[in-house]
């Protein structure tokens, strides 16, 4: 059983586990489906908050419950719930759970110390914020401390993911250039040198994890990133061949000069980018695709999505996570103090 299934993972992941062999139920909300989806896929509606509607997909049971949208304590507490009829779980966590050495995690990279410097590569053993309620980090940390605790009444496998890409994304860090390059853009500034490595996590990479958790279940915490992790200077030049243009690039040496001017989605002053051997190494991991194998997809789909709509109505999410990502005002003022 797969909820969130019409999501952006669970559609990639509920194609890979129906073609490997599995009877799947799709329940999301509106009990709809992919068209990429077998026949035999069968859907039901649930929304994941409400823990009747759940228990009642359920059913029965299963042999394998993958959630994409469990967040927080209370989420893995339904889970460990079901424990009777699950015969073991795959849970979708992130990266934004690690912090680094001096207790710094993603939620403190606006204060006085600064951004995380994590180690380069980072494992599965590296430290994790403390649970609570206070930011999207710590209710994740608190979600995977109840579901490892469960141990081997409920095994699960969490994955924790990077950048996500790929279509049916409600914030794709894709449209920062996209965006651009249908707008005519022709200059960019790049903060820390365009050298900024946020590691990102295919949609499909994701799923063939998901299905290979589901064949060797257990207790366990895996990164869930690509085989590359390009910086965010290869990612522009990515998507600009993608889309056939060309545009000039201005590198700032430091931060972005202000949130308007060069701040993409990708821009951190230090790498984080995550090591997949444990992944390997448990479950016998390979990587199916690298970012830019499945680029042209994800640049098509927020193409069509953006078609003849403000962004901000297309992507409601991005402008909430992201702020006014397109004040070209501004940045051309910028620009032209540097005599760009």
């Amino acid at each position: 059983m797969v909820v969130g299934a019409t999501g952006q993972i669970g559609r990639a992941a509920v194609g890979a586990l129906a073609r490997d062999g599995w009877e799947v139920t799709a329940v999301s909300r509106g009990g709809g489906r992919d068209e990429s989806w077998p026949a035999e896929v069968r859907t039901a509606r649930a929304d994941r908050a409400d823990e009747a509607a759940l228990a009642a997909a359920v059913g029965e049971g299963c042999e394998v419950l993958v959630d994409m949208v469990a967040y927080g304590p209370a989420h893995a507490r339904q889970l460990v719930s079901l424990a009777d009829r699950v015969g073991s779980a795959v849970v979708i966590s992130s990266v934004s759970v690690y912090e680094d050495d001096k207790g710094r995690g993603f939620d403190t990279q606006e204060e006085p110390d600064g951004f995380p410097e994590y180690p380069v590569p980072l494992t599965e053993d590296q430290r994790t914020v403390t649970p609570g309620d206070t930011s999207y980090s710590t209710r994740k940390a608190g979600l995977e401390r109840e579901l490892l605790a469960a141990g081997e009444r409920l095994p699960t496998t969490l994955l924790r993911a990077g950048a996500i890409h790929g279509p049916h994304c409600r914030t794709p860090r894709e449209l920062y250039f996209v965006k651009r390059n249908l707008d005519g853009r022709t200059r960019r500034v790049l903060p820390f040198g365009g050298k900024s490595r946020f590691h990102t996590a295919s949609v499909h990479n994701i799923a063939e994890l998901i299905r290979l958790a589901a064949e060797k279940p257990g207790t366990r915490a895996l990164n869930a990133v690509d085989p590359d992790a390009p910086t965010v200077a290869e990612i522009a030049a990515a998507i600009d061949t993608v889309m056939g243009v060309e545009t000039g690039t201005v590198l700032l040496d430091g931060p972005p000069p202000s949130p308007a001017v060069g701040d993409t989605p990708w821009s951190v002053p230090v790498p984080v980018v995550c090591d997949m051997s444990a992944a390997e190494r448990e479950l016998g991991y390979r990587a199916v695709v690298r970012y830019a194998d499945r680029l042209p997809q994800t640049v098509t789909w927020i193409e069509a999505h953006l078609a003849g709509r403000d962004w901000r109505e297309a992507f409601p999410r991005m402008f909430q996570t992201y702020g006014d990502l397109f004040d070209y005002a501004a940045e051309d003022a910028y620009l032209d103090s540097l005599g760009a």
